[in-house]
């Protein structure tokens, strides 16, 4: 419902600032605003995306935890979506989404606010198998008709070693 309501009242506040604006600067300067902004947000939004997509790179060879470039990144894309969008208010705060400073006040926020209901990492709990069949596959041999073999090494992890990063502050530990 609440979803209906800001589709109804985004597009109302958009068309009043641009009634509002658009009197009090007329027409021509009006759409240079909005069509710039469209423009500078789009340059803006490239270079930040591609500094967050090397900061996700780095993190994943780094192997530390990747959750805060995948919401910054995230929050980028939802500042080009709502640079693209003509209007004031969407515009205001796809620009407010490019201040790093302010992403991370908002991750911090949904991150005392948001409750993780489930975290799984590798295995499968249930839900859909390997085959994509429904349910969890049982037993520890090949699929019927397929021998394929998997030769792997591993390396057991001494429990005492803690780790080395820092928890991202979206889940507690």
């Amino acid at each position: 419902m609440w979803l209906f309501a800001l589709f109804i009242v985004v597009p109302l506040i958009e068309i009043t600032l641009f009634i509002k604006i658009g009197g009090w600067l007329t027409l021509w300067p009006t759409l240079a605003i909005v069509v710039g902004s469209a423009v500078l947000g789009t340059w803006l939004v490239r270079q930040q995306g591609a500094q967050a997509l090397a900061d996700l790179r780095r993190s994943m060879q780094e192997l530390t935890d990747p959750t805060e470039p995948l919401a910054h990144g995230a929050l980028i894309l939802l500042a080009g979506a709502l640079l693209i969008t003509p209007g004031f208010l969407t515009d205001t705060i796809g620009i407010l989404l490019l201040i790093p400073p302010v992403r991370r006040a908002l991750m911090r926020w949904v991150g005392r606010h948001a409750r993780v209901q489930r975290v799984q990492m590798g295995g499968q709990a249930g839900g859909f198998g390997p085959d994509f069949g429904p349910g969890p596959r049982h037993g520890a041999g090949p699929r019927d008709g397929d021998d394929t073999v998997i030769d792997g090494d591993f390396t057991e992890v001494d429990p005492s070693k803690k780790p080395t990063h820092q928890p991202s502050g979206w889940t507690r530990h």
